[in-house]
């Protein structure tokens, strides 16, 4: 069986080296996360590697428990960090290494494939991650039937239009693999399509 966690090393890699080429206003340019900018992603996905555990309890507690409170608490404080400290912490071997609590390795993967994809897709850019890894997330978002995210998969049939991967049957949803991750995550693709919502 494939070792999901070895993937996340080279997404987040390839993620930074991506932003640490890339122009200085990309921090600010809109993410497909809603209400978010790339640095916001950036900080939000960086957090286990600024973060105790003893720290996260603390802002946990301060968000009433809440985590989508805490997200954004963090990702809009943090978001204005020096960028060199952001992108160092992508490249730390202790995020490359950090499993969300109940999660797992496809907890980690999950989490760094979707929100690279948030930027680059939103930046019109080829995905970073692993081919073999935006898969995996494939077969895991349909494995839960779009429950993670809230998504209604009913009459519907997935096709990546990249890769021999497909899903489901019903009315057809054809998009590059990476576009359906996005899609399965909930999220509006720059065209507007999206899926129905559960």
């Amino acid at each position: 069986m494939t070792d999901l966690q070895s993937w996340v090393a080279p997404t987040y890699d390839r993620l930074a080296d991506f932003l640490a080429a890339a122009a200085v206003e990309t921090g600010n340019a809109p993410s497909l996360c809603e209400k978010w900018l790339v640095r916001h992603v950036i900080a939000h996905v960086t957090m286990p590697a600024r973060l105790t555990p003893e720290q996260f309890g603390a802002e946990m507690a301060a968000a009433g428990g809440d985590f989508t409170v805490l997200s954004d608490t963090v990702a809009a404080r943090d978001a204005s960090l020096p960028v060199a400290d952001l992108l160092d912490q992508l490249r730390s071997p202790g995020l490359h290494a950090w499993q969300p609590p109940g999660g797992g390795a496809a907890g980690a993967l999950s989490h760094a494939v979707i929100h690279s994809l948030d930027v680059t897709i939103a930046l019109d850019r080829p995905a970073v991650a692993p081919g073999e890894a935006v898969i995996a997330v494939l077969d895991l978002l349909t494995a839960a039937n779009g429950t993670w995210f809230g998504v209604d998969l009913t009459d519907v049939r997935l096709d990546a239009a990249d890769t021999d991967w497909s899903w489901g049957n019903g009315k057809l949803v054809r998009a590059d693999s990476g576009s359906l991750v996005a899609l399965l995550s909930g999220r509006a693709l720059p065209d507007g399509r999206t899926l129905p919502r559960g």
